[in-house]
């Protein structure tokens, strides 16, 4: 178990630089990308069951990224499970004729289930997958969300939430990327969103929190999953720290996009 976290925890690190570099050459959502890397890392490369060789495969778990400016990540941990490379994702990022941009898109992208961007959106969607595997009475994929805590703000999350909940979901994993920020300024100063968890457990939800930067805790939460066949629906909030191990952009919301300078780039990879 320990050298499996060892593992995932040097993954984590690469996915970071491989961030850092796209960082220096184009615009990307990096502060967000940041504080989510360690638990995309562990869902990407350890939890989900994906075939890369069919997207279609009914078998497989879903997946959707409803804190869809998180793109850049998703896709190097796509690349780091064989979907494509990590310098096909740099190489092609934000061009005309490019799989990869600052939101991910499944008509130029078949790796990305479903497009995602405007915030509250993800979520409801995920929870369709997640009643359609019921209806189709698969017992054993999983659905996964990420969010912001943001987007918390949005009343199409709670519509969602309660559904999940109303029918008995328990194949569907919300993950909340709770870093206490968005693009306009820290949550407490904007709508502030109290206690996130609080309020997934008055809607009926199973409620796990964790430290997000820990893979340890991460590995363990995902380990210990409900199964699929459960009534209840789980969310895990991830506290976390936007631009999480760049010491000038951890808490910055003036980070939340932005591109680094190559001498910046040194700085930034020596911080991790």
């Amino acid at each position: 178990m320990e050298s499996k976290i060892h593992e995932l925890e040097a993954t984590a690190v690469k996915i970071k630089k491989n961030l850092l570099n796209l960082c220096s050459k184009q615009v990307i959502h990096i502060g967000g990308d940041l504080s989510v890397a360690d638990m995309m890392t562990v869902l990407w490369t350890y939890k989900m069951h994906y075939n890369t060789q069919d997207v279609h495969d009914e078998n497989r778990d879903r997946f959707v990224l409803s804190k869809g400016h998180a793109s850049a990540v998703m896709s190097f941990c796509q690349a780091e499970i064989g979907c494509f490379s990590a310098e096909e994702i740099i190489d092609e990022y934000a061009t005309d004729q490019g799989r990869f941009s600052m939101h991910s898109c499944n008509l130029v992208n078949p790796y990305v289930e479903v497009s995602t961007g405007s915030l509250g959106h993800g979520f409801p969607i995920a929870c369709g997958m997640a009643m359609g595997l019921r209806l189709k009475s698969n017992t054993h994929s999983r659905v996964y969300v990420v969010m912001g805590d943001g987007e918390q703000a949005e009343g199409s999350i709670w519509e969602a939430a309660m559904n999940a909940v109303k029918y008995k979901l328990g194949n569907l994993i919300a993950i909340v990327d709770n870093n206490g920020f968005s693009a306009d300024g820290a949550l407490d100063e904007l709508t502030s969103l109290g206690d996130i968890s609080a309020k997934y457990q008055a809607f009926g939800w199973n409620v796990l929190n964790i430290d997000g930067h820990s893979i340890s805790e991460i590995k363990s939460a995902l380990d210990n999953l409900p199964s699929p066949e459960s009534d209840i629906p789980t969310v895990i909030v991830c506290h976390t720290t936007k631009g999480k191990g760049v010491r000038f952009m951890e808490n910055q919301a003036r980070w939340h996009a932005g591109k680094i300078s190559h001498e910046e780039l040194q700085e930034c990879v020596s911080n991790l």
